[in-house]
């Protein structure tokens, strides 16, 4: 579906909704030359207003937010409404999660991170899920937040864990937006790590004065 959106925003959540089944989608946002962040190394500095518009709205429709530690550090995120769930190999919980109510934040992390003491005593035992060794296991992640009732799950990245999520086939959607920008430099892109070939179908493309909106299903290959 391709969609040219003016003022009327009224059937965006249409066009967002999630199946009624356990689904974890992804929300990144670049420029055209690639960059994942601007001049200030987050991706506030590159997004816009309709990228934003649709940022609020799918957090608002997910249950729970999957978010690696760095991101979570980088990009300053605050003790929100929705549960957040935090992707650390070191089990460190990040400064401005330390002080959230109790089961607000969840640690999914790894049974030799060097912090996972500390992270049961700052969480909780019961908001700690050891999953693997030496690497999360993404998938049994999801489907541990599922039996929790976080059905529908949003993850903001960063790149890291984009990357593995689709590596271990967990993501189900991709929603990439694209601003009419150029910045150069040495930004990330939207993925970062060993390479990955995932293929992707597009569903919805959405244009607003340049910006480009799409829902990609991940795992797919594309028609025709």
């Amino acid at each position: 579906m391709r969609v040219l959106l003016g003022e009327d925003t009224t059937h965006l959540p249409q066009l967002y909704a999630v199946p009624d089944q356990p689904w974890l989608r992804v929300n990144m946002v670049s420029t055209v030359d690639g960059a994942a962040t601007g001049d200030d190394g987050t991706s506030r500095s590159i997004n816009n207003g309709v990228d934003k518009m649709v940022f609020d709205l799918i957090r608002d429709l997910a249950d729970a937010l999957v978010v690696g530690a760095g991101t979570i550090r980088i990009e300053g995120y605050a003790v929100g409404r929705k549960p957040l769930v935090v992707v650390s190999r070191s089990g460190s919980v990040p400064p401005t999660q330390r002080e959230a109510a109790s089961g607000k934040v969840l640690m999914a992390t790894v049974a030799t991170a060097p912090y996972l003491d500390e992270a049961r005593e700052i969480l909780g035992k019961d908001q700690v899920l050891v999953l693997g060794s030496h690497r999360v296991d993404l998938a049994r992640l999801k489907d541990e937040l599922v039996l929790r009732g976080f059905r529908h799950l949003l993850s903001e990245g960063g790149p890291h864990l984009l990357r593995d999520l689709l590596d271990q086939g967990v993501a189900d959607e991709l929603d990439a937006t694209l601003v009419p920008r150029i910045v150069s430099g040495s930004h990330p892109r939207i993925t970062d790590g060993p390479p990955v070939d995932v293929p992707l179908r597009l569903t919805t493309l959405i244009e607003q004065d340049g910006t480009l909106l799409a829902r990609w299903l991940v795992g797919e290959k594309p028609s025709g």
